[in-house]
């Protein structure tokens, strides 16, 4: 049987009310829920046994799996915070238009500086 999973995205929202600085001390914060302590990253335990606390207690182990083969570039089996952080922003298709947007304009500016 297939599990479907349904996610809002608040990364955006949060983006705009936070500010850079803001949201990163939120990703920070949802790291540090989810990390083993002992280990200093996210596994798939410490990610199943504190999901809940996002609210993200519904993802099958599937799921759970999924996400961390999703974020861990390193291949170790676990997230640590920059694979966490970029894994977030990755997850927000909003949040990514509108960061690529901001490049283009900002490449766009500096292209007319050297013209």
């Amino acid at each position: 049987m297939a599990s479907s999973s349904n996610f809002e995205d608040f990364l955006p929202l949060m983006a705009n009310k936070l500010g850079g600085d803001g949201l990163v001390g939120e990703l920070c914060n949802g790291f540090n829920l989810l990390v083993d302590s002992e280990k200093g990253v996210i596994t798939f335990d410490s990610l199943k046994k504190n999901s809940a606390l996002l609210g993200l207690q519904d993802l099958s182990d599937d799921d759970l799996r999924c996400m961390l083969r999703e974020g861990d570039f390193d291949g170790d089996g676990a997230l640590n915070q920059m694979e966490f952080c970029v894994l977030m922003f990755r997850l927000s298709p909003e949040l990514m238009e509108e960061s690529q947007f901001l490049l283009e304009e900002a490449l766009l500016q500096e292209f007319k500086h050297y013209c």
